[in-house]
């Protein structure tokens, strides 16, 4: 992992100096929230529907037991007991009293954390894979090259007011665990004739106009990267559009000039600033790229684990939904669900939090990993400790084995918390898990990805959904749009409108009636429901929700 230099904690402590002093005169009335607002938006503290909301920045999803001990502090100390896992790899804090954010950021700042460029037109916090340095496709890992774009664009100065907010991601795999395409600028690590490279898309996004990256250019070397990706946030800059937010974001750019037009002027500012980068980011990376060595895979018998996954049906089931495969023989990727049945998606208690870390200390090279779905994981796990981590995970509450099934949720705060939200999120997911726990079809139906999204912002990720679902306000009532055959992989689609919303009491119904659909239509368990999809296309399935609701209305 990354470990601050001096410069850094330095740093860290001045902007929450200055945040303690600003926090202060807004307390005294000396400021206005109008005059606070932009000061408190640089610090990741927003103003939510019932209190404040603080999130923290996790770059590229890693986090070490220390830290993880440490957001279970603060939760207990100045919140509720708990913190919110977010899409982006950040932690949300739903509860802090304002004059209690500058000891939050100082307790942050102890263990090399901050939540600074969490909010605000700034370049966010950049995230990556979160099987990276673990996963057995993987051409590299992408964590050196996320930490080298946060130390380059934390403080930019050219880029501290650009148009809108802009997001970045990085992936080492051809499979993309990341989402590259529904980001600003999404990173892709290739290897031509040996040299390893980057494939860079441009102009993704979700929100009100969702689109799909387009490819920028397939392969830039590694001591152009840095210089590239510069280009392209001060082409945008100069070209995005300030007059309207809702086209602002560069994916509006890029399709209001052509992806040809947008290369072009990427290109030309590229050769305009590459000679000034002489080298230094290349040696920089040589650095960071040293501090996420590999840790020492220890080489022993797996015989404990496979006794207990041919004995024990429980501990059988959660290996076969919540492992995935190691590139390090006889180790495994643990994924910790945070979707238990009827729970927040994405919601971790502090008592939770500490035990993730324990096990990570004891068994998992004091590392975890959070990913944009909303769940922990556990990087590098030696196959013989995986009963016992089970056994403990179980305990808490944590051992949930749904790890990409239909109640596996992503799902934003929604009207429960955020202020901009037109309609509840958290319910809307809970039920939906309930429901087909209580159907006992989750396994039957296999890998189903559903995302909620509260309002058109999107940030649920329902575009890229299997089945995506965006609560709405129609006339003060709460209103449930369904698309279907979203993809946020490598092969990364938005998800087609099926017809007219659902009220909160429909939208349970009407997911069944998909589900079912799909069960009837598939060629067997081998299919996915979005193989079937892309298969028989939306008429069978709208036919299932509208004439099928008709007729049951009927009776």
């Amino acid at each position: 992992m990354y470990d601050y230099t001096e410069f850094d904690a330095a740093f860290v402590a001045e902007r929450n100096r200055q945040f303690r002093a600003q926090v202060e005169r807004r307390v005294a009335g000396h400021l206005t929230e109008d005059e606070f607002k932009p000061l408190r938006l640089m610090n990741g503290l927003y103003l939510q529907l019932h209190a404040y909301m603080l999130r923290v920045a996790i770059p590229y999803g890693t986090i070490s037991s220390r830290q993880m001990d440490q957001l279970a502090y603060i939760a207990e100390k100045w919140d509720k007991g708990y913190g919110h896992f977010t899409t982006r790899q950040n932690i949300q804090y739903n509860w802090p009293k304002l004059p209690d954010v500058p000891d939050m950021l100082d307790a942050l700042a102890e263990v090399n954390m901050h939540a600074i460029q969490t909010s605000g037109n700034t370049i966010r916090n950049v995230t990556a894979d979160h099987f990276a340095g673990a996963a057995a496709d993987e051409v590299a890992d992408p964590r050196p090259v996320a930490e080298l774009l946060r130390q380059w664009s934390t403080d930019h100065p050219e880029f501290q007011f650009l148009p809108r907010k802009f997001k970045i991601a990085v992936t080492g795999a051809e499979n993309d665990r990341a989402v590259i395409k529904a980001h600003d600028i999404g990173i892709q690590i290739v290897e031509r004739d040996g040299e390893i490279g980057y494939r860079v898309v441009v102009g993704g996004g979700l929100g009100r106009t969702p689109m799909i990256g387009k490819v920028l250019n397939n392969f830039v070397s590694q001591e152009d990267l840095l210089p590239y990706v510069e280009a392209i946030v001060s082409v945008w800059n100069l070209l995005g559009r300030r007059d309207n937010k809702y086209k602002a974001r560069i994916k509006i750019t890029v399709h209001e000039h052509g992806i040809d037009d947008i290369r072009a002027r990427v290109d030309e500012r590229f050769k305009a600033i590459r000679p000034a980068f002489t080298g230094i980011d290349v040696e920089l990376f040589e650095d960071i790229k040293a501090a996420f060595a590999a840790p020492a895979f220890r080489e022993d018998s797996t015989a404990v684990y496979e006794t207990a996954y041919k004995t024990d049906p429980i501990f059988r089931a959660w290996a076969d939904t919540n492992l995935a495969q190691h590139r390090a023989p006889g180790y495994a990727i643990v994924q910790i669900s945070l979707k238990a049945h009827g729970e927040t998606p994405g919601d971790a208690s502090a008592d939770q939090m500490r035990v993730m870390a324990d096990i990570a200390r004891k068994y998992g090279h004091d590392e975890l990993r959070i990913s944009h779905e909303q769940n922990v994981i556990l990087p590098h796990v030696h196959k013989s400790d995986l009963p016992a981590i089970h056994a403990t995970l179980k305990k808490h509450g944590l051992a949930t084995a749904n790890i990409g099934l239909i109640s596996d949720i992503i799902a934003c705060p929604g009207m429960d918390y955020c202020a901009l939200a037109t309609a509840r999120s958290i319910p809307i997911a809970q039920e939906i898990a309930n429901r087909f726990d209580e159907l006992k079809l989750e396994h039957e139906i296999g890998d189903m990805k559903i995302k909620i999204s509260g309002c058109i912002n999107a940030c649920g990720h329902h575009h890229v959904g299997h089945i995506g679902i965006l609560g709405l306000d129609r006339a003060g009532v709460e209103n449930y749009q369904v698309t279907l055959g979203g993809d946020g992989t490598q092969d990364a689609a938005i998800g087609t409108r099926t017809g007219p919303g659902f009220s909160a009491d429909e939208i349970i119904p009407a997911v069944e009636r998909i589900v079912y659909a799909y069960l009837e239509l598939r060629e067997g368990p081998q299919e996915t429901f979005l193989q079937a999809y892309r298969r028989v296309g939306m008429e069978p399935f709208k036919t299932a929700l509208y004439e099928k609701a008709e007729a049951y209305a009927a009776e």
